[in-house]
């Protein structure tokens, strides 16, 4: 794998994969010193035009992690506010020789484009309203960690769908592993042909009971430059996920950052079907096996260092950690 820009680079046994990796890694992240070699020597470079904090975090933790030199750029506060092109930020930073490029931009398909004018590894960390892959391997994860398999699950993708990037994602990554995918939400915030990427599409939430795990989005409010719903009260009281229409035997996800009172409420985040927190903690180490996936084979494996090696790394065919 030279790049990671989107779940449709991925077949099953590429997500398998990578979910097993970021097992492996979440041993270490219960070590005292929580820090591996398999990355020493390479550079991570954080490229990010847009704010974040789940994201760009995990990714730089992610990469220290794994002993990589790491370097955030934040697009506020540099030459692209004095009009630099997102193609000569790139050039320039590729002076400085990066292995990968972690990219987070409010433009569909940039992340494509930057992997044809650079050598490093790109990651897509969310073009505009296109795709976010690394979202969808951890929501896949913290669903294998709690259930297993997901052949057969049924899970509900409710609100704003239309400028949600980690719909798409998981969408195709959910499918992938055999769930059974249905999105819900307004008219209005439902994409014309989503139908296409073999979900189902429904407009309100008469079903929701049906759903084994329920997917909330908040509604992108930076994306829309006009009204899509008639207040955020009556999109509360149609399509809000509450203790109401979420049964004790379901499961919520939802992506951060939370609106409470709108997509869902207060009482259903700090419900015990909440897994909100465990997707923010699986964040690190699916990224730390991205990020492994995409490097590790490209060098030889180093000897081993005066700790043990993680079980079954070796054998997974990178270079032993420690």
């Amino acid at each position: 794998m030279k790049h990671l820009l989107s779940i449709e680079d991925l077949d099953r046994a590429a997500i398998e994969r990578i979910i097993a990796q970021a097992e492996r890694f979440a041993e270490v992240a219960d070590r005292e010193i929580k820090k591996v070699p398999a990355l020493r020597g390479r550079m991570v470079l954080n490229l990010f035009y847009e704010a974040s904090t789940r994201t760009r975090s995990s990714f730089e933790l992610a990469a220290k992690r794994l002993s990589a030199d790491v370097v955030n750029f934040a697009a506020s506060g540099s030459s692209v506010e004095k009009g630099e092109s997102l193609k000569d930020t790139v050039l320039t930073l590729s002076a400085h020789k990066p292995d990968a490029i972690v990219l987070r931009t409010p433009w569909a398909g940039a992340s494509a484009l930057v992997s044809k004018w650079c050598d490093a590894a790109i990651v897509n960390a969310g073009d505009g309203k296109h795709e976010h892959p690394t979202q969808a391997l951890l929501d896949v994860y913290t669903l294998h960690r709690r259930f297993g398999r997901l052949d057969g699950a049924t899970i509900w993708i409710v609100g704003d769908v239309a400028h949600s990037r980690v719909a798409r994602s998981n969408v195709l990554a959910f499918q992938r592993m055999g769930a059974h995918v249905t999105i819900a939400g307004p008219p209005t915030l439902i994409p014309r042909g989503i139908e296409q990427l073999g979900c189902e599409v429904r407009y309100t939430l008469d079903e929701l009971a049906s759903a084994d795990i329920v997917y909330a989005l908040r509604m992108q409010h930076e994306r829309m430059s006009e009204t899509w719903v008639p207040s955020m009260r009556e999109y509360a009281t149609w399509y809000q996920i509450n203790a109401r229409r979420l049964t004790a035997r379901q499961v919520l996800m939802h992506p951060g950052p939370v609106n409470r009172g709108v997509e869902v409420s207060g009482e259903v985040v700090d419900s015990p079907q909440a897994v909100i927190t465990a997707q923010v903690e699986a964040g690190v180490v699916v990224r730390m096996a991205v990020l492994y996936e995409l490097l590790a084979g490209a060098r030889e494996p180093r000897a081993v260092s005066d700790r043990a090696p993680v079980a079954g790394v070796a054998a997974a065919g990178g270079g032993p950690l420690a």
